[in-house]
């Protein structure tokens, strides 16, 4: 849900979406990106920003993708779907330029799959139909004319149309050089052409001097323009040629239209997604004009800004030469409400509409103006308090409105519902009103909601410093300069610098020091408190931070000892399993040389010499065996003992 209906017209969105409308070509685009609305759906979400993020690079990227104006062909489809109707010459040339189109995009995009995949997918199975591109192009020339070659019989009557018209033309030639010898018609007088009929112009004085038709006059009627009875027949023959050409070229297109009738659905579907690539290329060309890029989805409930800013600003500033100043902000599970204090004009509004502003467009699928390393969650409603609502047909006041709003967002407020209230508690007695901002307050936090509320009151400030779930923020100021710095600061109450800036204003230094003294020091003394209260917090939430980070980094010790420990287990039982390998290997090793000797002895029929080397063998093979069995033993000791 997003609470109020005007939420576009009061975040700016929807000038901003005129903004990338101009940028289509296609009317059919522009109702698309109409009904791209706010969505809940992740894998909505996602392909949207993936789709818009790839044609931002193919835009940037690919100089040689197929640009241009791209034509609706929605009113073509719709003739074509109806028996007995024909397309005419400009309907077929829509048609074979939005088929050409969709062509060299497919061509284009379906030989770049590795590098835009969703916009491969989005593209794969559409039809181009070449066919009916080349069919249109034997009919129609490059002016949008019918061809001669469309068929035999236009041939032959636009060639006896041609032979026709010089004719009239050498006849009316003569006709005209005769009356000017004649003195007929004036002697620079020219051929002219009136109701598709050439014409000789002749004074009133003479018209009946001249045989033929009268078929106009001049506005002072001085002038009439008559058609000489030599050329009559012809210009009949003409006319009736003329009618036979247009009866030939209309039974051409209608024998193209039910040529290509039976494909009126894929040609429907080719043009929607010609309408779909129009609209993308509108999204990524604005993208890369305000510096849009797509954000993180956040799967920890993170709502994470980082460089944002609003697109309306940043022109208007672009425009006056001037940089922005960006925005970092972080809301999460234990600071899920930001209240944001400050100066008057000094941002604090800003902030709150960029924060709105970014995360709809984020969920409506358009390109964001951050860093591309920022994280935004999904919300299932939005709900903004900003502005004067005062309302003389219901008889609201402005505060009226401001509880009127609170009365909805309570309504609506859950875990998945953000929050952006503009000047909380204002409108109203100062007291009463705090306590009353309070109380709401504290039901938002109760109900889990994430939000941005910009405040003067102390309260609410002490609240947020003295409870969880809401953190303060300040908008920095120049002391020394008594300026505004437009830059937003986590963690601390900010100050309203009244006096600073009455002081700056000009305001007579007498008011300014008894205004001081009525305030008293309770005030100077609650804004100091507030300071000291948030510093204190900082320093026990960065304790605590590193806390768990200490406790982080034990666990990680405990499972990488845990881990090596069994490792040496793992080698340890590899390293003897080897060993008694080796043992097996050397007692077969010395069986096979038992056996050899033995069978020496026997093969020399026990003579003492030769027995006497065999045994002399055998010893040797044995102590070498034994002193193997010794190192490789106590290699296996010293290892495991550096293990």
């Amino acid at each position: 849900m997003i609470y109020p209906p005007t939420f576009e017209q009061k975040i700016g969105f929807d000038r901003l979406r005129e903004q990338v409308a101009e940028r289509c070509t296609m009317r059919a685009a522009r109702e698309r990106l109409a009904a791209h609305g706010f969505s809940t759906s992740p894998s909505e979400i996602v392909g949207r920003q993936t789709l818009a993020d790839e044609m931002r690079q193919l835009v940037m990227m690919e100089h040689d993708f197929p640009g241009g104006d791209y034509p609706d062909i929605d009113t073509v489809v719709a003739k074509l779907r109806v028996e007995g109707a024909f397309l005419d010459v400009e309907e077929a040339v829509t048609l074979r330029r939005a088929l050409a189109a969709v062509g060299g995009i497919v061509a284009f995009i379906s030989a770049r799959e590795g590098r835009y995949p969703e916009l491969w997918r989005l593209t794969r199975g559409v039809e181009a139909f070449p066919q009916i591109v080349a069919r249109i192009d034997s009919i129609v020339d490059d002016l949008g004319a019918g061809r001669d070659t469309a068929s035999r019989a236009l041939a032959e009557i636009r060639r006896a149309i041609r032979e026709r018209e010089g004719q009239a033309a050498k006849r009316l030639q003569a006709v005209l050089q005769a009356a000017k010898s004649a003195g007929i018609v004036e002697a620079d007088a020219q051929l002219s052409v009136r109701d598709g009929k050439t014409v000789i112009p002749v004074s009133a004085a003479n018209k009946r001097k001249l045989n033929g038709f009268i078929h106009d006059e001049s506005a002072t009627g001085r002038t009439f323009y008559v058609e000489p009875v030599e050329v009559v027949e012809l210009n009949n023959e003409l006319r009736e040629l003329e009618y036979a050409e247009r009866r030939e070229i209309v039974r051409i297109l209608t024998e193209l239209t039910e040529e290509i009738r039976p494909d009126a659905g894929l040609i429907a579907a080719s043009g929607d997604y010609l309408a779909e690539i129009d609209m993308l290329r509108a999204k990524g060309r604005w993208a890369l004009e305000n510096d849009c890029v797509k954000p993180i989805l956040s799967d920890d409930d993170r709502l994470v800004l980082r460089r944002a800013r609003h697109p309306l600003l940043q022109q208007t500033l672009r425009a006056q030469g001037r940089e922005i100043v960006p925005l970092d902000m972080q809301l999460d599970a234990r600071k899920r409400i930001l209240v944001i204090s400050g100066p008057n004009a000094g941002g604090k509004s800003v902030c709150l509409k960029t924060t709105g502003i970014v995360q709809y467009m984020f969920q409506c699928g358009f390109p964001v103006p951050v860093a591309e390393n920022s994280e935004l969650p999904l919300f299932g409603s939005i709900f903004l308090d900003i502005g004067d609502e005062q309302s003389m047909d219901n008889d609201l006041s402005t505060y009226s409105s401001h509880l009127l709003n609170m009365k909805h967002t309570l309504a609506g407020a859950s875990p998945r519902t953000l929050v952006l209230i503009d000047e909380f508690g204002s409108g109203t007695e100062p007291v009463i009103g705090g306590a009353i901002a309070e109380a709401i307050l504290e039901r938002l936090i109760e109900r889990g909601c994430y939000g941005v509320i910009t405040t003067h009151y102390a309260n609410i400030k002490y609240y947020a410093a003295s409870n969880d779930g809401v953190a303060n923020g300040a908008m920095t100021f120049d002391v020394q300069q008594i300026r505004p710095l437009f830059r937003l600061e986590m963690g601390k109450p900010g100050s309203s610098f009244a006096v600073e800036i009455a002081r700056k204003i000009g305001l007579p230094e007498e008011i300014i020091r008894a205004a001081s003294e009525k305030a008293g020091s309770d005030h100077i003394n609650l804004e100091k408190q507030l300071r000291e209260i948030a510093r204190d917090k900082r320093y026990w939430e960065q304790k605590r931070d590193r806390i768990r980070l200490a406790d982080r980094k034990v666990e990680e010790l405990e499972q990488s000892y845990a881990e090596q420990l069994q490792k040496i287990r793992t080698e340890r039982q590899e390293i003897l399993k080897r060993a008694r390998e080796e043992a097996q290997r050397l007692i077969a090793d010395a069986n096979r040389q038992i056996e050899n000797t033995i069978k020496t002895i026997r093969e020399a029929q026990a003579e003492k010499e030769l027995t006497r080397l065999a045994r002399r063998e055998l010893e040797e093979f044995r102590e070498r065996t034994e002193q193997a069995d010794a190192a490789a033993e106590s290699e296996r000791a010293a290892q495991v003992e550096r293990e």
